[in-house]
């Protein structure tokens, strides 16, 4: 069942969403070569509740940590560890926050020191994608719209492999609520979209192929062929003209530029 928000509960989202914005911004400060993810993953989790949060994360369904990093050849839902990031890692970092019983979900790629230009390219379109979907989350348009748009801008035009097995989703007052929101599809198909309506878009896009496998923790997910892949993720609410994201990459990115250890794709 999809839930249409009031406006009241709409502003209520926002802030869990920015919230989520202020952790990634934070995180982004302190990125370099040599932290590992497992400390990544304790300093989300303080800050969260440090800022009367909860990380909608920790035990969702028995997931041990506050975040999910996922590096390189990781797609998603990867398990921090005391590995530590290198030069030439891609990292994807998905947070969750409770607030005021509402949830805020998204996430943001990072690139620790250099990397070739195929993967510079990976990541800048891959988010180019992210906002080709939400200019399609209007209320009136289809979620096929917004799923073709995505597949249009990384599939038919780069050749990349956007993943099936994974999709984006309504949120709320649940993490995962209805509809689903897949990266792939056709124009004019899926669920109407109304005004109200507030979707996590992620598009989750391989370098390599679309083929991913599942580790025998039951959460790692990776592509097959071994090549980078990168996630972004944006909470909006659907209107009449314009979608209304919830969440903000604007200091994400200031953090990322101000970062010596980080470099900006694009």
């Amino acid at each position: 069942m999809i839930i249409i928000k009031t406006d009241e509960q709409v502003e209520l989202m926002r802030k869990s969403a920015l919230m989520v914005s202020q952790t990634l911004t934070e995180v982004a400060k302190i990125l370099k070569p040599g932290i590992t993810t497992l400390s990544l993953d304790e300093f989300i989790g303080n800050y969260i509740k440090d800022h009367n949060g909860v990380p909608s994360f920790l035990n969702y369904h028995g997931y041990p940590f506050n975040s999910c990093i996922s590096v390189n050849d990781v797609v998603v839902h990867g398990f921090p560890n005391k590995g530590e990031l290198k030069d030439g890692d891609v990292v994807s970092i998905d947070v969750g926050i409770i607030l005021n019983k509402w949830h805020g979900d998204h996430a943001y790629t990072f690139v620790i020191g250099e990397v070739a230009e195929d993967v510079q390219q990976l990541v800048r379109v891959t988010k180019e994608s992210l906002y080709k979907g939400i200019e399609k989350a209007v209320s009136g348009n289809f979620i096929g719209d917004l799923a073709f748009a995505i597949q249009e801008h990384t599939e038919k035009k780069y050749g990349y492999g956007v993943v099936r097995e994974l999709v984006g989703h309504g949120l709320g007052q649940s993490m995962h609520e209805d509809p689903q929101v897949p990266n792939y599809g056709k124009r004019g198909s899926g669920k109407k979209l109304k005004s109200g309506m507030v979707l996590a878009i992620e598009p989750m896009i391989n370098m390599g192929k679309k083929d991913v496998f599942t580790e025998p923790d039951g959460w790692t997910i990776r592509t097959k062929d071994g090549k980078p892949s990168v996630h972004f993720e944006h909470d909006v609410c659907v209107r009449k003209d314009k979608a209304d994201i919830l969440s903000n990459y604007a200091p994400i990115e200031e953090a990322e530029r101000n970062n010596p250890n980080l470099f900006v794709c694009g």
